[in-house]
């Protein structure tokens, strides 16, 4: 069986607790500021971006602003933006104006932030958004005249409301970002036998002082203070969000709000569209043909275009699944794949490769050395890259597995990376060979990571509500944004011991159409419907295509979206 895919939630997050302590305000001479208009006017030019975020030479969150600013930029390839990141430290007098838009990713508490930017920021009649932290720099020190200028008021940094007890465990926080008719609420988790909160509550509270100049745009609650406060405030082209949307994401979460106002930051007004990508996971040589048939029939029945990611060349290293013996099935003896296959295909499928193996040699990655369990680009049990990672090694396999696919007709329109997760050298390479990429990205901030010390590394999952035309890795990305509907069958294998329904995946695709241009994009495993599992697999199946049709998605096929 194969590992849910679970939403990779980047535990980059500090938990502040109620009682944090701002900064003292500045005394210093007042210097009027500029107000710029308050209209963004729309563009059918491709913005540039400048991405400034924080660092901490000497300490283990070095790199974490870096971490943050590389999901933004991501996000930026879905405008055709040109990108550039830089640490807010190295920022110049005058740089923002050669940008579209500058983005400050205030990720570390108190950063000395370059007068040069604070006085630009102020000045600039480019548009600049600032997150989080340190916005005290410049709404606190008189030389600037924040408050009269921008009509907004910094107030404080809000936190927990109490620290956390296991009588107690979740005291309560802004945490319930309102949008389009949908509370999307931020992820919390206490640990109390630990005292560890798994959570990013902080963030800034600021007032509307002026509505001539500033407005609210989207607003936060804080449900057990009774409580609201802006979350996203604008004036002219200054746009404050008062905390990291980046940190801790999930499928119903503030991230999504964040992802659909970027359009109406940068002025690139996409029509509303909502389209719906379905993909059979992990085909390989030992699937059900009565279940892909069954599958493949249903969907053409439904007029429902889908994509089956499939797995070249089947081994089971340690013979896990084979009393002992190693086994090796190449796609030329797969005769009940290649039959599946041509049948999925002769009623519309499209083919994705899913990796050559899916797996790695005869080593546990981490669970039984067979394709479609492990991992196959990424040693997940040392999270590091394999000793043999380079672009000639992800070459060579890559290619073994085209060459297996089109030597029998298959010829895949995109790849997915097993269980979404390579190498940042296999992530670079892989355009070399597939114009499009059908997944999750996991993103490191260096090619080379290492995960322990001072100035570590991070890496972070990122998924998307919309196509990315380029990501840091140079790949066109197509969404895989809901999930995946799994089954609590851990007396079967106790890897697989997780419930995630069509209900759940449903509710996904609500949240998911609050973005103007949001995707419904979900995967299915055939092997739910083996009737030696007992799960309502096929029926929960088709009530996730009929809802996600309901909701008003159009079906398409990841074909017609390719680059």
């Amino acid at each position: 069986m194969k590992l849910l895919q679970r939403f990779l939630l980047p535990a980059l997050a500090v938990a502040a607790f109620a009682g944090t302590q701002l900064p003292a305000q500045a005394q210093t001479p007042t210097r009027t500021a500029t107000t710029a208009s308050t209209t963004t006017t729309p563009t059918t030019t491709p913005p540039k971006a400048l991405v400034l975020y924080d660092t901490a030479p000497g300490t283990e969150w070095d790199k974490m602003g870096l971490a943050y600013s590389i999901m933004l930029r991501n996000l930026l390839g879905h405008f055709d933006a040109q990108v550039d990141l830089l640490p807010v430290q190295q920022y110049t007098a005058g740089k923002l104006n050669n940008y579209t838009a500058t983005f400050y990713l205030g990720a570390l508490y108190d950063t000395p932030i370059p007068a040069a930017f604070l006085a630009d920021a102020n000045t600039t009649t480019k548009t600049v958004v600032w997150f989080k932290y340190n916005l005290w720099q410049l709404a606190w020190n008189q030389a600037y005249n924040f408050t009269a200028a921008k009509g907004i008021q910094l107030n404080g940094l809000r936190g927990l409301n109490a620290a956390p007890t296991s009588t107690n465990p979740e005291p309560g926080f802004f945490n319930t970002v309102k949008y389009k008719g949908l509370d999307f609420v931020k992820y919390y988790t206490y640990d109390s036998v630990r005292n560890v909160v798994s959570a990013d509550p902080d963030m800034l509270e600021v007032a509307i002082t002026d509505p001539v100049k500033a407005q609210v745009v989207v607003p936060v609650a804080n449900p057990k203070a009774n409580q609201t406060a802006p979350y996203v405030t604008r004036s002219g082209n200054f746009w404050y969000v008062a905390d990291l949307p980046f940190s801790f994401i999930g499928p119903r979460d503030r991230y999504l709000v964040f992802s659909d106002l970027l359009h109406d930051i940068l002025g690139v007004q996409h029509a509303e569209s909502h389209k719906a990508l379905i993909r059979l996971e992990d085909v390989g040589a030992l699937v059900s043909v009565d279940a892909m048939k069954k599958l493949s029939d249903y969907m053409k029945s439904r007029n429902v275009p889908f994509s089956v990611a499939v797995i070249p060349r089947y081994v089971d290293g340690l013979g896990a699944y084979n009393g002992g013996v190693r086994q090796e099935i190449h796609l030329s003896q797969a005769t009940n794949l290649r039959s599946s296959l041509e049948y999925a295909r002769a009623r519309g499928a499209e083919m994705v490769m899913h990796g050559f193996t899916h797996q790695y040699g005869t080593m546990k990655n981490p669970h039984t050395g067979v394709s479609g369990d492990d991992y196959e680009f990424w040693n997940i049990v040392a999270n590091q890259p394999f000793p043999e990672d380079s672009p000639s090694w992800v070459l060579g396999r890559l290619n073994q597995g085209l060459t297996d696919m089109k030597a029998h007709g298959l010829n895949p329109i995109a790849w997915e990376a097993p269980h979404y997760h390579t190498s940042a050298i296999a992530a670079r390479t892989a355009p070399q060979l597939f114009s499009t990429t059908y997944q999750r990205v996991v993103y490191y901030t260096a090619d080379k990571p290492v995960f322990f010390g001072t100035n570590k590394d991070f890496s972070v999952g990122q998924f998307y509500p919309y196509v990315i035309g380029k990501d840091y890795y140079g790949q066109y990305v197509l969404p895989e944004n809901l999930g995946n509907i799994e089954y609590d069958i851990s007396e079967i294998d106790p890897t697989s011991n997780y419930n995630y329904t069509a209900d759940d995946l449903l509710l996904n695709a609500k949240y998911a159409k609050t973005v103007r241009d949001g995707f419904a994009s979900f995967f299915f495993h055939p092997f739910w419907l083996e009737p030696n599992l007992g799960t309502p697999g096929f029926e929960d199946f088709k009530k996730t295509i009929e809802g996600i049709s309901a909701l008003g998605f159009t079906w398409v096929a990841p074909g017609t979206l390719r680059r």
